[in-house]
Protein backbone atom coordinates (compact mmCIF):
# COMPACT_ATOMS: atom_id res chain seq x y z
CA UNK A 1 0.00 0.00 0.00
CA UNK A 2 1.21 3.44 -0.80
CA UNK A 3 1.68 6.53 1.18
CA UNK A 4 -0.66 8.46 -0.27
CA UNK A 5 -3.42 5.80 -0.21
CA UNK A 6 -2.60 5.34 3.65
CA UNK A 7 -3.01 9.08 3.95
CA UNK A 8 -6.69 9.18 2.50
CA UNK A 9 -7.75 5.74 4.71
CA UNK A 10 -6.43 7.97 7.38
CA UNK A 11 -8.31 10.72 6.67
CA UNK A 12 -11.31 8.55 6.03
CA UNK A 13 -10.81 7.02 9.48
CA UNK A 14 -10.80 10.37 11.13
CA UNK A 15 -13.77 11.64 10.26
CA UNK A 16 -15.45 8.07 10.78
CA UNK A 17 -14.66 8.62 14.71
CA UNK A 18 -15.40 12.63 14.74
CA UNK A 19 -19.18 11.17 13.45
CA UNK A 20 -18.64 8.66 16.02
CA UNK A 21 -18.45 11.24 18.49
CA UNK A 22 -14.66 11.02 19.16
CA UNK A 23 -13.58 14.16 20.74
CA UNK A 24 -11.33 15.85 17.57
CA UNK A 25 -8.29 16.47 19.53
CA UNK A 26 -8.43 12.77 20.35
CA UNK A 27 -9.19 11.47 16.92
CA UNK A 28 -6.83 13.58 14.87
CA UNK A 29 -4.23 12.49 17.49
CA UNK A 30 -4.54 8.95 17.51
CA UNK A 31 -5.35 8.77 13.27
CA UNK A 32 -1.81 10.71 12.99
CA UNK A 33 -0.29 8.56 15.62
CA UNK A 34 -1.48 5.08 13.61
CA UNK A 35 -0.80 6.45 10.31
CA UNK A 36 3.04 7.71 11.18
CA UNK A 37 3.69 4.21 12.38
CA UNK A 38 2.48 2.47 9.21
CA UNK A 39 4.61 5.44 7.54
CA UNK A 40 7.81 5.61 9.48
CA UNK A 41 7.55 3.04 12.19
CA UNK A 42 7.20 3.10 15.87
CA UNK A 43 10.21 4.82 16.51
CA UNK A 44 9.31 7.84 14.55
CA UNK A 45 5.58 8.24 15.28
CA UNK A 46 6.82 8.36 19.24
CA UNK A 47 9.02 10.80 18.70
CA UNK A 48 6.81 13.14 16.90
CA UNK A 49 3.94 12.67 18.97
CA UNK A 50 6.45 13.43 21.92
CA UNK A 51 7.87 16.80 20.79
CA UNK A 52 4.47 18.33 18.81
CA UNK A 53 2.69 19.57 22.07
CA UNK A 54 6.09 21.15 23.25
CA UNK A 55 7.31 22.41 19.75
CA UNK A 56 4.31 23.35 18.14
CA UNK A 57 3.15 25.82 21.76
CA UNK A 58 5.86 27.90 21.95
CA UNK A 59 5.66 30.18 19.85
CA UNK A 60 5.44 33.46 21.09
CA UNK A 61 2.70 34.12 18.56
CA UNK A 62 0.51 31.50 20.32
CA UNK A 63 0.75 33.79 23.80
CA UNK A 64 -1.86 36.00 22.23
CA UNK A 65 -4.60 33.56 22.65
CA UNK A 66 -5.23 33.72 26.42
CA UNK A 67 -4.65 37.35 26.63
CA UNK A 68 -7.47 37.45 23.83
CA UNK A 69 -10.05 35.29 25.80
CA UNK A 70 -8.79 37.14 29.35
CA UNK A 71 -10.16 40.60 27.78
CA UNK A 72 -13.55 39.44 27.42
CA UNK A 73 -13.57 37.70 30.62
CA UNK A 74 -12.91 40.97 32.34
CA UNK A 75 -14.83 43.02 30.28
CA UNK A 76 -18.48 40.45 31.19
CA UNK A 77 -17.37 40.50 35.02
CA UNK A 78 -16.61 44.52 34.98
CA UNK A 79 -20.38 44.95 33.85
CA UNK A 80 -19.27 46.46 30.85
CA UNK A 81 -21.65 44.41 28.72
CA UNK A 82 -24.76 45.97 30.43
CA UNK A 83 -23.41 49.30 30.01
CA UNK A 84 -22.49 48.83 26.36
CA UNK A 85 -26.05 47.29 25.47
CA UNK A 86 -27.81 50.39 27.70
CA UNK A 87 -26.05 53.26 25.58
CA UNK A 88 -26.59 51.36 22.28
CA UNK A 89 -30.51 50.89 23.41
CA UNK A 90 -30.93 54.81 23.86
CA UNK A 91 -29.02 55.88 20.95
CA UNK A 92 -30.43 53.69 18.47
CA UNK A 93 -33.55 52.67 20.08
CA UNK A 94 -35.58 54.88 18.02
CA UNK A 95 -35.19 52.98 14.95
CA UNK A 96 -37.49 50.35 13.42
CA UNK A 97 -36.81 47.28 15.78
CA UNK A 98 -34.70 49.44 17.97
CA UNK A 99 -33.99 46.91 20.96
CA UNK A 100 -32.64 44.31 18.14
CA UNK A 101 -30.39 46.65 16.30
CA UNK A 102 -29.25 47.83 19.46
CA UNK A 103 -28.15 43.95 20.24
CA UNK A 104 -26.52 43.77 16.97
CA UNK A 105 -24.26 46.83 18.02
CA UNK A 106 -23.83 46.09 21.52
CA UNK A 107 -22.82 42.69 20.11
CA UNK A 108 -20.39 43.95 17.97
CA UNK A 109 -19.30 46.17 20.52
CA UNK A 110 -18.65 43.36 22.67
CA UNK A 111 -17.04 41.09 20.14
CA UNK A 112 -14.37 43.36 19.40
CA UNK A 113 -13.03 42.62 23.17
CA UNK A 114 -14.30 39.11 23.62
CA UNK A 115 -13.58 36.67 20.60
CA UNK A 116 -15.68 34.15 21.64
CA UNK A 117 -19.08 33.65 20.03
CA UNK A 118 -20.65 31.38 22.08
CA UNK A 119 -19.54 33.92 25.12
CA UNK A 120 -21.23 36.91 23.62
CA UNK A 121 -24.47 35.03 22.49
CA UNK A 122 -24.82 33.62 26.60
CA UNK A 123 -24.07 37.36 27.67
CA UNK A 124 -26.83 38.94 25.62
CA UNK A 125 -29.39 36.54 25.94
CA UNK A 126 -29.13 37.15 29.69
CA UNK A 127 -29.30 41.37 29.13
CA UNK A 128 -31.33 41.46 26.01
CA UNK A 129 -34.27 38.73 26.40
CA UNK A 130 -35.62 40.32 29.36
CA UNK A 131 -35.72 43.75 27.83
CA UNK A 132 -36.93 42.33 24.05
CA UNK A 133 -39.57 40.64 25.98
CA UNK A 134 -40.81 43.59 27.71
CA UNK A 135 -41.34 45.41 24.93
CA UNK A 136 -43.53 42.97 22.82
CA UNK A 137 -40.57 42.12 20.44
CA UNK A 138 -41.85 38.24 18.56
CA UNK A 139 -39.42 35.79 20.68
CA UNK A 140 -37.95 34.56 16.98
CA UNK A 141 -36.83 37.95 15.90
CA UNK A 142 -35.34 37.98 19.64
CA UNK A 143 -33.59 34.73 19.63
CA UNK A 144 -32.64 35.11 15.44
CA UNK A 145 -30.68 38.81 16.53
CA UNK A 146 -28.93 37.07 19.81
CA UNK A 147 -27.75 33.93 18.12
CA UNK A 148 -26.36 35.98 15.07
CA UNK A 149 -25.00 38.78 16.97
CA UNK A 150 -22.81 36.27 18.71
CA UNK A 151 -21.56 35.16 15.47
CA UNK A 152 -19.76 38.41 14.80
CA UNK A 153 -17.14 37.52 17.58
CA UNK A 154 -15.38 35.00 15.38
CA UNK A 155 -14.85 37.88 12.49
CA UNK A 156 -14.99 41.13 14.13
CA UNK A 157 -10.99 40.94 16.27
CA UNK A 158 -9.91 39.75 18.30
CA UNK A 159 -10.79 36.71 16.99
CA UNK A 160 -9.91 33.46 18.32
CA UNK A 161 -10.49 31.71 15.38
CA UNK A 162 -8.55 33.80 12.79
CA UNK A 163 -5.59 33.89 15.62
CA UNK A 164 -5.83 29.71 15.30
CA UNK A 165 -6.05 30.39 11.31
CA UNK A 166 -3.16 32.19 11.36
CA UNK A 167 -0.94 30.05 13.72
CA UNK A 168 -2.01 26.63 11.09
CA UNK A 169 -1.46 28.56 7.79
CA UNK A 170 2.07 30.67 9.51
CA UNK A 171 0.29 33.73 8.33
CA UNK A 172 0.55 37.41 10.08
CA UNK A 173 -1.82 37.40 13.05
CA UNK A 174 -1.80 41.09 12.70
CA UNK A 175 -2.68 41.30 9.53
CA UNK A 176 -5.75 38.82 9.64
CA UNK A 177 -6.98 40.46 12.57
CA UNK A 178 -6.94 43.43 10.78
CA UNK A 179 -8.46 41.57 7.75
CA UNK A 180 -11.10 41.13 9.87
CA UNK A 181 -12.59 44.87 10.54
CA UNK A 182 -14.34 45.38 7.28
CA UNK A 183 -15.99 42.34 6.71
CA UNK A 184 -17.21 42.55 10.14
CA UNK A 185 -19.01 46.16 10.27
CA UNK A 186 -20.23 45.42 6.96
CA UNK A 187 -22.04 42.14 8.57
CA UNK A 188 -22.99 44.60 11.19
CA UNK A 189 -24.36 46.73 8.44
CA UNK A 190 -26.52 44.34 6.45
CA UNK A 191 -27.69 42.74 10.18
CA UNK A 192 -29.01 46.17 11.10
CA UNK A 193 -30.42 46.64 7.57
CA UNK A 194 -32.26 43.69 7.30
CA UNK A 195 -33.70 44.08 11.15
CA UNK A 196 -35.18 47.93 10.37
CA UNK A 197 -36.75 46.86 6.75
CA UNK A 198 -38.20 43.59 8.61
CA UNK A 199 -39.31 45.49 11.41
CA UNK A 200 -40.89 48.92 8.87
CA UNK A 201 -42.84 46.11 6.95
CA UNK A 202 -44.00 44.30 9.70
CA UNK A 203 -44.23 46.90 12.78
CA UNK A 204 -45.02 44.07 15.36
CA UNK A 205 -42.24 42.06 14.95
CA UNK A 206 -40.71 45.16 17.21
CA UNK A 207 -41.53 48.42 17.85
CA UNK A 208 -39.31 51.15 18.23
CA UNK A 209 -38.56 52.73 21.61
CA UNK A 210 -38.35 56.58 22.62
CA UNK A 211 -38.28 58.59 25.65
CA UNK A 212 -34.75 59.35 25.84
CA UNK A 213 -32.62 62.80 25.47
CA UNK A 214 -29.93 63.80 24.50
CA UNK A 215 -28.80 64.50 27.87
CA UNK A 216 -29.56 60.68 28.98
CA UNK A 217 -27.92 59.44 25.71
CA UNK A 218 -24.59 61.08 26.24
CA UNK A 219 -25.04 60.12 30.44
CA UNK A 220 -24.53 56.27 28.55
CA UNK A 221 -21.22 57.25 26.91
CA UNK A 222 -19.02 56.85 29.89
CA UNK A 223 -19.82 53.63 30.69
CA UNK A 224 -19.28 52.28 27.35
CA UNK A 225 -15.56 54.13 27.01
CA UNK A 226 -13.58 51.30 28.21
CA UNK A 227 -14.71 48.97 25.87
CA UNK A 228 -13.87 51.55 23.12
CA UNK A 229 -10.58 52.10 24.86
CA UNK A 230 -9.47 48.89 24.43
CA UNK A 231 -10.46 48.77 20.74
CA UNK A 232 -8.82 51.50 19.67
CA UNK A 233 -5.29 50.44 21.77
CA UNK A 234 -5.72 47.52 19.86
CA UNK A 235 -6.05 48.42 16.36
CA UNK A 236 -4.31 51.65 16.83
CA UNK A 237 -1.10 49.30 17.73
CA UNK A 238 -1.88 46.72 15.22
CA UNK A 239 -2.22 49.58 12.67
CA UNK A 240 0.73 51.35 12.91
CA UNK A 241 2.92 48.38 14.20
CA UNK A 242 4.01 50.33 17.69
CA UNK A 243 3.27 46.60 19.18
CA UNK A 244 3.31 42.94 18.11
CA UNK A 245 -0.73 41.53 18.94
CA UNK A 246 0.57 39.71 21.79
CA UNK A 247 1.44 42.83 23.39
CA UNK A 248 -1.54 44.82 22.09
CA UNK A 249 -3.59 42.08 23.79
CA UNK A 250 -1.98 42.23 26.98
CA UNK A 251 -2.42 46.37 27.19
CA UNK A 252 -5.79 45.65 26.42
CA UNK A 253 -6.28 43.05 29.11
CA UNK A 254 -4.68 45.44 31.90
CA UNK A 255 -6.70 48.26 30.68
CA UNK A 256 -9.83 46.30 31.22
CA UNK A 257 -8.73 44.52 34.28
CA UNK A 258 -7.97 48.39 36.28
CA UNK A 259 -11.78 49.10 35.41
CA UNK A 260 -12.73 45.84 36.93
CA UNK A 261 -11.01 46.67 39.72
CA UNK A 262 -12.14 50.47 40.02
CA UNK A 263 -15.56 49.43 40.00
CA UNK A 264 -15.26 46.57 42.50
CA UNK A 265 -14.11 48.95 44.86
CA UNK A 266 -16.44 51.21 44.14
CA UNK A 267 -19.66 49.07 44.66
CA UNK A 268 -17.39 48.00 48.00
CA UNK A 269 -17.70 44.39 46.42
CA UNK A 270 -14.20 43.83 46.84
CA UNK A 271 -14.61 40.14 47.84
CA UNK A 272 -16.99 39.52 45.01
CA UNK A 273 -14.50 41.32 43.11
CA UNK A 274 -11.68 38.65 43.86
CA UNK A 275 -14.36 36.01 43.41
CA UNK A 276 -15.28 37.25 39.93
CA UNK A 277 -11.08 37.74 39.45
CA UNK A 278 -11.05 34.03 40.21
CA UNK A 279 -13.37 32.61 37.71
CA UNK A 280 -12.07 35.01 34.87
CA UNK A 281 -8.76 33.34 35.24
CA UNK A 282 -10.01 29.68 35.42
CA UNK A 283 -12.53 30.38 32.95
CA UNK A 284 -9.56 31.69 30.54
CA UNK A 285 -7.52 28.67 31.32
CA UNK A 286 -9.59 26.34 30.39
CA UNK A 287 -10.62 27.46 27.13
CA UNK A 288 -6.92 28.53 26.22
CA UNK A 289 -6.29 24.46 27.04
CA UNK A 290 -9.07 23.46 25.06
CA UNK A 291 -7.59 25.34 22.14
CA UNK A 292 -3.79 24.56 22.88
CA UNK A 293 -4.95 20.59 23.08
CA UNK A 294 -6.85 20.85 19.74
CA UNK A 295 -3.99 22.31 18.26
CA UNK A 296 -1.80 19.70 19.86
CA UNK A 297 -3.81 16.63 18.88
CA UNK A 298 -4.18 18.26 14.89
CA UNK A 299 -0.36 19.31 14.84
CA UNK A 300 0.13 15.25 14.85
CA UNK A 301 -2.34 14.23 12.15
CA UNK A 302 -0.45 16.98 10.07
CA UNK A 303 2.38 15.38 10.63
CA UNK A 304 0.84 12.44 9.28
CA UNK A 305 -0.76 14.13 6.36
CA UNK A 306 2.72 15.28 5.48
CA UNK A 307 4.71 12.28 5.19
CA UNK A 308 1.52 10.68 3.17
CA UNK A 309 2.07 14.00 0.61
CA UNK A 310 -1.73 14.09 0.41
CA UNK A 311 -2.14 17.99 0.81
CA UNK A 312 0.63 18.00 -2.08
CA UNK A 313 -1.24 15.45 -4.02
CA UNK A 314 -4.81 17.08 -3.44
CA UNK A 315 -3.50 20.69 -4.59
CA UNK A 316 -1.39 19.12 -7.79
CA UNK A 317 -5.21 17.49 -8.25
CA UNK A 318 -7.28 20.69 -7.70
CA UNK A 319 -4.87 22.98 -10.44
CA UNK A 320 -5.30 20.46 -12.84
CA UNK A 321 -9.51 20.79 -13.16
CA UNK A 322 -10.55 22.22 -16.15
CA UNK A 323 -12.95 24.60 -13.90
CA UNK A 324 -12.70 28.43 -13.15
CA UNK A 325 -11.18 28.70 -9.68
CA UNK A 326 -13.86 30.50 -8.69
CA UNK A 327 -16.36 27.52 -9.11
CA UNK A 328 -13.72 25.57 -6.86
CA UNK A 329 -13.71 28.03 -4.30
CA UNK A 330 -17.51 28.40 -4.29
CA UNK A 331 -17.28 24.46 -3.85
CA UNK A 332 -14.94 24.34 -0.95
CA UNK A 333 -16.67 26.70 1.23
CA UNK A 334 -19.66 24.69 0.62
CA UNK A 335 -17.99 21.58 1.70
CA UNK A 336 -17.14 24.32 4.87
CA UNK A 337 -20.73 24.74 5.09
CA UNK A 338 -21.51 21.10 5.36
CA UNK A 339 -19.20 20.35 7.69
CA UNK A 340 -19.95 22.87 10.37
CA UNK A 341 -23.24 21.71 10.74
CA UNK A 342 -21.75 19.23 12.70
CA UNK A 343 -18.62 20.19 13.47
CA UNK A 344 -17.33 22.90 16.30
CA UNK A 345 -16.18 25.90 13.90
CA UNK A 346 -12.27 25.79 15.44
CA UNK A 347 -12.08 21.64 14.99
CA UNK A 348 -13.23 21.79 11.55
CA UNK A 349 -10.91 24.53 10.52
CA UNK A 350 -7.86 23.18 12.33
CA UNK A 351 -8.75 19.41 10.38
CA UNK A 352 -9.25 20.96 6.89
CA UNK A 353 -6.98 23.52 6.22
CA UNK A 354 -3.23 21.43 6.18
CA UNK A 355 -5.52 19.62 3.31
CA UNK A 356 -7.36 22.94 1.82
CA UNK A 357 -5.10 25.84 2.18
CA UNK A 358 -2.49 24.37 -0.32
CA UNK A 359 -4.52 23.72 -2.87
CA UNK A 360 -6.03 27.30 -2.57
CA UNK A 361 -2.66 28.85 -2.40
CA UNK A 362 -2.35 27.06 -5.85
CA UNK A 363 -5.30 28.61 -7.41
CA UNK A 364 -3.43 31.90 -6.71
CA UNK A 365 -5.92 33.33 -3.77
CA UNK A 366 -4.67 35.23 -1.19
CA UNK A 367 -4.29 33.78 2.08
CA UNK A 368 -5.26 36.84 4.21
CA UNK A 369 -9.10 37.22 1.90
CA UNK A 370 -9.26 33.02 2.64
CA UNK A 371 -9.03 33.53 6.09
CA UNK A 372 -11.81 36.03 6.10
CA UNK A 373 -13.99 33.87 3.73
CA UNK A 374 -13.27 30.85 6.03
CA UNK A 375 -14.14 32.27 9.34
CA UNK A 376 -17.36 33.74 7.64
CA UNK A 377 -18.15 30.28 6.70
CA UNK A 378 -17.34 29.50 10.79
CA UNK A 379 -19.77 32.10 11.61
CA UNK A 380 -22.57 30.59 9.64
CA UNK A 381 -22.04 27.28 10.65
CA UNK A 382 -22.91 28.60 14.33
CA UNK A 383 -26.46 29.36 13.33
CA UNK A 384 -26.91 26.35 11.36
CA UNK A 385 -28.91 23.19 12.44
CA UNK A 386 -28.62 20.40 13.34
CA UNK A 387 -25.78 21.70 15.52
CA UNK A 388 -25.88 25.52 14.98
CA UNK A 389 -23.95 26.37 18.53
CA UNK A 390 -25.15 29.93 19.37
CA UNK A 391 -28.75 28.59 18.44
CA UNK A 392 -28.92 25.84 21.35
CA UNK A 393 -27.14 28.44 23.88
CA UNK A 394 -29.61 31.26 23.17
CA UNK A 395 -31.72 28.27 24.03
CA UNK A 396 -30.70 27.39 26.91
CA UNK A 397 -29.76 30.40 28.55
CA UNK A 398 -33.69 32.00 27.42
CA UNK A 399 -34.69 28.54 29.92
CA UNK A 400 -33.11 30.60 32.89
CA UNK A 401 -35.15 33.73 32.57
CA UNK A 402 -38.03 35.24 33.84
CA UNK A 403 -40.01 38.11 33.07
CA UNK A 404 -41.29 40.57 36.49
CA UNK A 405 -44.35 38.81 37.11
CA UNK A 406 -42.71 35.58 36.57
CA UNK A 407 -43.82 34.58 33.75
CA UNK A 408 -40.94 31.99 31.55
CA UNK A 409 -39.20 33.85 29.02
CA UNK A 410 -38.07 30.37 27.66
CA UNK A 411 -37.80 30.26 23.40
CA UNK A 412 -37.69 27.12 22.02
CA UNK A 413 -35.22 25.37 19.87
CA UNK A 414 -37.39 25.71 17.54
CA UNK A 415 -38.12 28.95 17.09
CA UNK A 416 -34.77 29.83 17.37
CA UNK A 417 -33.87 27.96 14.35
CA UNK A 418 -36.87 29.07 12.36
CA UNK A 419 -35.58 33.26 13.91
CA UNK A 420 -32.08 33.19 12.13
CA UNK A 421 -33.76 31.88 9.12
CA UNK A 422 -33.39 35.16 7.61
CA UNK A 423 -30.13 36.06 8.66
CA UNK A 424 -28.37 33.15 7.75
CA UNK A 425 -29.70 34.43 4.41
CA UNK A 426 -28.03 37.71 5.02
CA UNK A 427 -24.79 36.17 5.79
CA UNK A 428 -24.54 34.32 2.53
CA UNK A 429 -25.03 37.60 1.19
CA UNK A 430 -22.05 38.91 2.92
CA UNK A 431 -20.41 35.95 1.31
CA UNK A 432 -20.69 36.54 -2.34
CA UNK A 433 -19.66 40.27 -1.41
CA UNK A 434 -16.63 39.24 -0.22
CA UNK A 435 -16.11 36.52 -2.83
CA UNK A 436 -17.21 39.70 -5.31
CA UNK A 437 -14.64 42.54 -3.74
CA UNK A 438 -12.01 41.02 -2.14
CA UNK A 439 -10.31 44.62 -1.51
CA UNK A 440 -13.38 45.01 0.94
CA UNK A 441 -11.29 42.58 2.95
CA UNK A 442 -7.32 43.41 1.79
CA UNK A 443 -7.32 46.94 2.07
CA UNK A 444 -6.92 47.48 5.53
CA UNK A 445 -3.86 44.83 6.14
CA UNK A 446 -2.20 46.36 3.22
CA UNK A 447 -2.46 49.62 4.41
CA UNK A 448 -0.86 48.72 8.00
CA UNK A 449 2.70 49.64 8.68
CA UNK A 450 4.96 46.29 8.84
Amino acid sequence: MDDLTIGILGVALLVLMVLAGVRVFVAAALTGFLGLVCLEGWNVAVAIVGTVPHSKTVFYTLSVLPLFIMIGFFAFHAGLTGKLFEAARRWVGWVPGGLAVATVFASAGFAAVSGASTATAAVFSRIAIPDMAENGYKPRLTAGVIAAGGTLASLIPPSAILVVYAIIVEQSVGKLLLAGLVPGAVSVLIYVTLIVSMCSFRPDLGQAISGFSWLDRFKSVPGALPIFLVVAIIFGALYTGTATPTQAGAIGAAVVFVVFLIRAISRGALRKGIKDFREALMETAKLTVMIFTLIWGVFVFVRFLGYAQLPAAFAEWVVTLDVPPLLIMVCILLAYAVLGMFMDAIGMLILTLPVVFPAVMALGYDPIWFGVIVVKMAEICLITPPIGLNCFVVAGVSRELTSRTGRSLAIPLQDVYRGIGPFFVADVLTVVVLLLFPDIVLWLPNTMKS
